[in-house]
């Protein structure tokens, strides 16, 4: 993986994920040159409302031209307006979609080498 390139998740199972270069887990922010595992303590996030701005702060602070929300395989997690309207007002190209439909389009964007970042959620 490259300095730039965001890193590509290679597994994905109920409950875990596997991102090359950040390791295994449950939950990760992902950006260009990197990734971590996502705490939803650091922003009390719950399924509603959902993903908070301060959940995507770190991945326009990253450089991120396009970021993928995923709404955990049962789509039970939501986004807030207030998040898809700080990433319009950015204009950041967001995507929200079912974990593994939100894992195959944040990979093709990775091979397609976009400036892509993504939030995603292995469960509910």
């Amino acid at each position: 993986m490259s300095q730039t390139q965001s890193p590509l998740i290679t597994d994905l199972s109920w409950g875990r994920m596997t991102v090359e270069g950040v390791g295994g887990g449950k939950d990760f922010k992902l950006w260009p040159g990197g990734g971590r595992a996502w705490d939803w303590r650091e922003t009390n996030t719950r399924h509603v409302p959902g993903i908070q701005p301060g959940d995507v702060q770190e991945l326009l602070e990253n450089g991120c031209q396009t970021i993928v929300l995923s709404r955990g395989m049962l789509r039970r997690l939501q986004t807030c307006q207030e998040t898809l309207d700080l990433l319009e007002n950015h204009g950041i190209a967001v995507h929200v979609a079912e974990t593994s439909e939100a894992v195959e389009l944040y990979n093709d964007l990775v091979k397609r080498k976009q400036a892509v970042g993504g939030l995603f959620h292995s469960t509910c």
